[in-house]
């Protein structure tokens, strides 16, 4: 299985938090990294987005059907998406469109097996895969489990 993390692109500051909106820039961050995302995501991937108006304006920019998860919201957990995303039982990649801390405290929990504050910044993806149970450390001759960094993508990465 894949857990694609998506940080919504800029936005804009203000109150409620839940109302922000994307920036210009923000917008110009999301369209360019939806168009990449497109290219690279299966078809059968499920989209869940937050209900925040930042991360719908972001994930709208995929241009593909999603659905809003309130437990994904600026106050949702890395527990709640794990629970939202299926992890790790799902066979088909789930791509959530979220915040910070919560997208960070996701990727460590999944990388590193503990819970912590790293950073994904706005706009970014972060590509976790689930390691294959067949496959084999040569090293230890022991399974492989857990999961890694498939890819990390940048909005200032992609080209025009």
């Amino acid at each position: 299985m894949d857990i694609i993390l998506w940080r919504h692109a800029e936005a804009v500051e203000g109150w409620p938090d839940i109302d922000r909106a994307l920036t210009a820039k923000g917008r110009k961050q999301a369209t360019k990294v939806g168009q990449w995302l497109n290219a690279c995501l299966p078809t059968t991937c499920r989209i869940l987005v937050s209900p925040a108006t930042r991360t719908i304006q972001t994930a709208e920019a995929l241009g593909r059907e999603y659905k809003i998860a309130p437990e994904l919201g600026p106050e949702g957990t890395a527990q709640s998406i794990f629970v939202a995303a299926h992890w790790p039982s799902n066979r088909e990649p789930v791509l959530i469109v979220g915040h910070q801390p919560t997208l960070g405290n996701v990727a460590s929990t999944l990388i590193s097996g503990i819970e912590q504050n790293w950073t994904i910044r706005k706009g970014n993806i972060w590509w976790i895969s689930l390691r294959d149970n067949n496959q084999y450390d040569r090293r230890t001759e022991k399974p492989e489990y857990g999961a890694y960094i498939k890819i990390v993508m940048s909005p200032e990465l992609i080209q025009k």
